[in-house]
């Protein structure tokens, strides 16, 4: 039960704290509006950062079930387990997207642009292109999973490890994020977009459910593909 709730809860902090980014700097009348993308990847950083840090210790923080089946691909954690940890990652991540709805409740109301406001909730891409945004988030989530293995397979301070997760998450949004808005993490996209569709958002669109299939499917095959990259090259 704490590694259910610690996914779950992890998930959710990572949305308060990734969605809040987004909604601070696209939703009109935001102290935080118009920010920029610096703010939104430094944002979804220090997400993850402190999500680690926060359930770490309680179920080893994966809060991406892109991690979870990239680790359960290689050996490094049990299948059995997988079903529990993404349930309760996309509870986590559902959660999180109506908290980051009721924090803004104001401001959808103020905002036209419908396509903003589902940007708070999920990705989309910069370019239409099924085949090539499919890509970009197969290499993002290899990044990230090839990153997360790396990273612990080194000797730091005593907690810095999250620290350093989290400035990965930094690097993969500034460096690989402009195409595809860089979901790496199906539990992050499906959780609070499944949250907009449902949520009496005033003056929303449909929630895209035509290109959902690529953030969820793509951070799949890359988290499998970082996983085993990393021990072949290092087994």
């Amino acid at each position: 039960m704490s590694s259910f709730m610690g996914e779950l809860l992890g998930t959710m902090i990572l949305i308060i704290f990734g969605g809040g980014v987004v909604g601070g700097v696209v939703l009109n009348k935001s102290k935080a509006q118009d920010s920029g993308w610096i703010v939104i990847t430094v944002g979804w950083g220090l997400a993850v950062a402190i999500a680690v840090y926060v359930v770490g210790k309680f179920s080893g923080a994966h809060i991406n079930p892109a991690v979870t089946i990239g680790l359960a691909a290689i050996g490094e954690f049990p299948w059995a387990q997988v079903p529990m940890y993404v349930a309760a990652q996309m509870i986590g991540a559902f959660l999180g997207g109506v908290i980051v709805y009721l924090h803004y409740l104001p401001h959808w109301e103020a905002t036209e642009d419908k396509d903003a406001k589902l940007a708070v909730f999920s990705t989309g891409p910069a370019i239409n292109n099924p085949v090539a945004n499919l890509i970009s988030e197969i290499i993002g989530t290899a990044v990230l999973v090839f990153g997360i293995l790396g990273i612990g397979a080194n000797e730091f301070a005593k907690g810095l490890n999250p620290m350093i997760v989290g400035v990965l998450i930094i690097a993969i949004g500034l460096s690989l994020g402009g195409t595809t808005g860089y979901a790496i993490n199906p539990a992050r996209d499906l959780g609070p977009r499944i949250a907009h569709f449902f949520l009496p958002i005033a003056g929303k669109r449909d929630s895209d459910w035509s290109y959902a299939w690529i953030p969820v499917v793509g951070p799949i095959i890359g988290g499998v593909s970082g996983a085993l990259l990393f021990k072949l090259a290092f087994a």
